[in-house]
């Protein structure tokens, strides 16, 4: 992927602190800064799943009611369809149901 160059100014603290941050995870200050932007920028959808797993939570009988407690498919039969939800926003990396 193409990259661009962005300049910003900072003020003496704070280029300190992303520098410190992104040599403790092993990174360059560059990649620290791209990851926080594209983290931040993400918060926008994690926002809706959390709505969504709201509504899902606030109608839960009615799902239950309506598809029952298990479903079918190549994963573990999940709880409920609320827990189904909140299991597929949990980072890869985490351990899954």
């Amino acid at each position: 992927m193409a990259k661009t160059q962005l300049n910003v100014r900072v003020d003496e603290g704070t280029a300190r602190a992303a520098r410190e941050r992104a040599l403790a995870r092993g990174i360059s200050v560059n990649r620290y800064i791209e990851e926080l932007v594209k983290q931040d920028a993400g918060e926008v959808g994690h926002t809706f799943v959390e709505a969504a797993a709201d509504f899902m939570k606030q109608y839960e009988s009615v799902f239950v009611e309506e598809f029952g407690q298990d479903r079918e498919g190549s994963r573990a039969v999940r709880d409920t369809p609320v827990r189904a939800l909140h299991d597929a926003t949990r980072p890869f990396g985490e351990d899954r149901r």
